[in-house]
Parts: C-alpha cells; sequence; structure tokens
C-alpha cells in the first residue's frame, strides 16, 4: 500500500466513525385504508392521530381493526395508520403471516398488483383487502441525504447494523429520497428481534467498494 492509498483509508475510516447513523424504525403489522374502506369500518367516527410518526403528517391512528385469515385465524388491535390513501393495504411480518395462514409477497408500499386479499372487520364494518404485504426493507432520506450517501431513487444499499453482541448486514434495501422525508431506516419486527434492533438503533450504509 502506497502513501496515497493509506491516506485514502485513513480519510474513510474517519469518515465512517463521524459520520452519524440512519435511525432505525420498527415497523410493526398496520393497515393503510383509502377514505371509503375506512368510513365502512369506522362510520361513527373519524380517524384520529394516537402518536405522530418520523415523517411528516403520518401518525398511527387511535383506530384498531381485527384481521382474518383464510384459516379464520385472526390478528386483533391491528393499528390503522393515517392520513387514508389512495390505495388500502396490509403490512405484515413474515410470522403475522404464518399465523394467518397466507403467502405474502416482499414488496415496496403501494405495489400490490398480483397480492393476496384478506378480511379487515371492526364491529362496526367488514370488508375485503386486495394488498396484503410483507414490506420490503428501505430508507427514507431527503434529497440532501441522497447526495451525502451518493445513492438514487429505488437503489439498493447494503446497511450494517451494531447491537449488542450481534452485527447484522441488511442487503436489498431500498433508497427512497424525497424532498419531505426524515432519515429513517425500516424494517418489520422479525427482522428487527433477528439483530436485537432496541430505542436508538442506528445502521451505517456499507460503501461500495467494501461490500462483500
Amino acid at each position: 500500500m502506497n502513501e496515497e492509498e493509506l491516506r485514502k483509508v485513513i480519510r474513510r475510516i474517519i469518515k465512517e466513525e463521524t459520520e452519524p447513523g440512519i435511525p432505525v424504525a420498527v415497523s410493526n403489522h398496520h393497515v393503510h385504508l383509502t377514505e371509503a374502506d375506512y368510513k365502512v369500518l369506522f362510520p361513527h367516527e373519524e380517524i384520529s392521530p394516537r402518536k405522530w410518526l418520523t415523517q411528516p403528517k403520518e401518525y398511527a391512528a387511535n383506530q384498531v381493526v381485527t384481521i382474518v385469515g383464510p384459516t379464520g385465524n385472526e390478528i386483533q388491535h391491528v393499528r390503522v395508520m393515517g392520513p387514508c390513501r389512495k390505495h388500502s393495504q396490509v403490512e405484515l411480518a413474515r410470522s403475522d403471516a404464518r399465523t394467518l395462514g397466507i403467502n405474502v409477497p416482499t414488496r415496496l408500499s403501494g405495489e400490490l398488483d398480483g397480492t393476496p386479499s384478506i378480511k379487515v372487520k371492526t364491529n362496526d364494518g367488514e370488508i375485503t383487502i386486495q394488498g396484503v404485504i410483507a414490506a420490503k426493507r428501505h430508507i427514507h432520506m431527503s434529497d440532501k441525504d441522497a447526495a451525502r450517501f451518493g445513492v438514487k431513487y429505488g437503489e439498493t444499499v447494503e446497511v450494517a447494523i451494531e447491537t449488542d453482541g450481534r452485527r447484522t448486514i441488511y442487503d436489498d434495501v431500498i433508497a427512497r429520497p424525497n424532498p419531505d422525508f426524515v432519515l429513517e431506516m425500516h424494517i418489520d419486527v422479525d427482522e428487527a428481534n433477528a439483530a436485537c434492533v432496541g430505542p436508538g438503533t442506528v445502521g451505517h450504509i456499507i460503501p461500495k467498494d467494501k461490500r462483500i
């Protein structure tokens, strides 16, 4: 290794040690509803925020539903997310899907072609949603974050997460820049449990020249 190569290595190490990590958020099973579907399930109440999320204008609502699988197995108290969207969809972890007896594809939110259907109910109504997925892991980021990381919309990156006694590398993480987004990586409960992810956990994008 010559002097110039050594300097590059040193600069890269300093950058990795000083650059703040990407906050990791864990998504439990949840439901997105259109206004029409919401009114069927909750005809007597407006959707209302229970907890505001990191991304602007998004929140976990006070309202919850029950999901019923084809075998009759149920998952109760599944949180509705607000505000209402153009398309209804259900997001599950793989363990949830096994409980319900349904096979679900891994997709980004909104990519619903060819996805299975499932029954969603409350005490006031019942609907069938065609759009059940296991959410593909992804990173919300601003355009400035994307420029800093050197990535473009839809690009696949690798993210390393260091937790207590367990280092995990997540492959196939999709970059999703948007001017309004706040930096945050989203994984589901199964993925988080496997890596011992907890409050305050952060990840770091692995540079292309260091990927396996």
